[in-house]
Parts: C-alpha cells; structure tokens; sequence
C-alpha cells in the first residue's frame, strides 16, 4: 500500500508506491554512448584535445599537459560557467539577473580508459577524493564563489558523453536550493536538540537496521527512508567529520571503499545500470557559519537511473519511488559485493 514520508533533511514529501513498480518501464536496460578509446580526448597522449590542466598527480619525470598523469584537472570545454565576471545584480522586471561567473572543472580519474569506479584501485580513487578537496579548498579561495559542487555522471541516462572515467566540479556564485535546505534544518535541529542531524538520523536507521546497506569503517551506506529515486543510496561518516577539506589520505582510503562498494552492490544487483553521485558538503565556511554549515555533516548521495522523471516530480518537486526503501536495502545487501583489496 503506498504512503507518504517526510524527509526531515529536504523537507519535502515522498509518495512511496510500490504498485508502480510493476510497469514495463521500471526496468529498462541500460542505454550509453561508446566512445572508442581512439577517439577519447581525456586519454593519455590526447592532452592536447583539452584545456590546459589547473593541476595533475604526475610521475616526476613528466611535464604539465603531456603524459605521465594520474590524476589531472582541466577547465571544461563546454563550461556552465566561467571564471571571469563580476557578480553585479541586475533587475529584469520583476526578475533578478547576474553574469555566469563561477568555474566547471573536469576530474579526469585515471588514465585507463574502460575502469569504472568500482574497478580503480583503491589508492587511485584516494587520490581523486584529496585532488577533490584540494580543489574544493582552492576554489573557496575566490570570495565570488560561494559553493562548489562535484558529480559524477555515468552512463548517457545520468547525462555523460565521455565514458572515460570522470567527474566533475561545479562552483557556484549562490548556493543551490536543494543544499541551503539541508543546511538550514540542520542548524535548526542543532539548536533544538544541541545534537548533529544527520548523526541522529544515521543512528536511527542503525537502530532500525531495515534500510542499511553496509556499515564499515568508520562509513555507512543506506537507503534514505523517504528515498525519492529507487534504490537511492547515502554514504557518510558514522560520526561528524567536519569540514571536508579535513579529509586527509586514511580517511580517502576507507572512503573511497565505501563508495566502491556502494556502486559495485548497484551494478551488480540492478543490471549495470547509468547513475549519479553527488557530494552534498557545507559551502564556503563563512556563509556555512552563517547558514549552518557548521552543523552540516557531509555525504555522498547515489541515484541509479532507473526511471524518468516525470510531471509529478516537475509540478511539485516531490517524488513517486515506486521501491520501498527497506526493499532496496535488503536486495543490495544481498548483492555481489567483493571487497578484496587492490
């Protein structure tokens, strides 16, 4: 029988309807655009196709914009904002309008072109969470920018157009709607309580133990209970962590575990499919003092793309999950989920 539940984070309503999982829809199989590695401009001897790199882990011997790299960051070619501008505000009407000042930088993960996440090595995905928040650190240095965004887009469903293994940062002139919710109730909730909501909320679903997926290593991974997309996943600290510039490489290790281990449980258990992952982290630290980013315990969320959205969630901004939160937590608990370690 469908329901409606409260996400005391999003403040928002989700309809959980399990009777719409049985249309045809709800499983499509995967769809991507293949790009050959002939043709890959973020391949090794192909730096020439991209922007000049912001910064790269490289062998010694290797020189900037040549091969040699582990991890290298370069501006986007096609970018959603860029750095030069001011932030004047200007009336349109009755509407407000600034210029698309910001930065778009490209994370390109590993110079193998057919690795997905999951497949990295453990130490190589470290380094893409430290090259991660030092940009993240690098970016805030900009008193313009007020929120630095990063995502992952796999598959051509989730909005990617490269395969090769990438993400993406995004920084921002104003803090994204989604994310100053966030912020806002969890200031309110620590001065109410005096306690970190999302360590409230995590204890609680460990309490419950219906939705976890995997808790270890200091990390948890569960279905949030008022999931908008099926098969959404959390991934966080157990405890506050802070600000997530404090990341430092033991701590990137066992992260990048619990995130391999995550999308491993998803391909293996939903059929491969395209999904996005996103880190919700406080913005810049004097608006996060201001908003309660102080309070804000950061995460990464994960959404397999298995359905549209569709007019319901455009009209209202709230969503139909035709999947049962504790449903998808006991099928990717059960899912192939190696964790030798590389």
């Amino acid at each position: 029988m469908s329901e409606l539940r409260r996400d005391p984070l999003e403040r928002r309503w989700v309809v959980i309807a399990p009777e719409r999982g049985v249309r045809p829809l709800y499983a499509r199989a995967r769809e991507s655009v293949a790009t050959a590695a002939d043709d890959c401009p973020f391949c090794p001897g192909r730096e020439a196709q991209t922007l000049a790199e912001i910064c790269a882990l490289r062998e010694p011997a290797s020189a900037p914009d040549g091969p040699g790299w582990r991890v290298r960051v370069v501006p986007n070619r096609y970018p959603a904002l860029r750095i030069e501008g001011d932030l004047a505000r200007r009336a349109d009407g009755l509407c407000d309008r600034v210029a698309g000042v910001g930065a778009h930088e490209v994370i390109i993960e590993t110079p193998e072109h057919a690795l997905e996440l999951d497949e990295l090595p453990r130490a190589q995905l470290r380094d893409v969470l430290l090259c991660l928040r030092d940009r993240r650190t690098d970016l805030y240095r900009d008193p313009r920018l007020r929120c630095v965004v990063w995502f992952r887009n796999r598959g051509f469903q989730a909005g990617s157009s490269v395969p090769h293994p990438h993400s993406q940062l995004l920084a921002l002139p104003e803090v994204p709607t989604r994310l100053r919710r966030r912020l806002k109730s969890s200031r309110a909730h620590r001065r109410r309580t005096g306690r970190c909501l999302t360590c409230d909320l995590i204890a609680a679903e460990l309490d419950d133990g219906r939705r976890i997926v995997r808790d270890a290593g200091g990390w948890v991974t569960w279905a949030p209970y008022a999931s908008r997309f099926p098969f959404e996943l959390s991934i966080a600290p157990r405890s506050d962590p802070g600000d997530f510039a404090a990341l430092d490489a033991a701590a990137a290790e066992s992260l990048a575990d619990a995130l391999q281990d995550a999308v491993r449980r998803v391909r293996a258990g939903l059929g491969d499919p395209d999904y996005n992952l996103v880190l919700h982290a406080a913005p810049r630290r004097t608006l996060a003092e201001r908003d309660g980013g102080a309070d804000f315990h950061w995460q990464f969320l994960l959404f397999p793309r298995l359905m549209p959205i569709a007019g319901f969630e455009w009209g209202t901004d709230d969503a139909v999950n035709a999947t049962p939160p504790e449903e998808a937590a006991r099928h990717l608990r059960s899912a192939a989920a190696p964790t030798t370690a590389r």
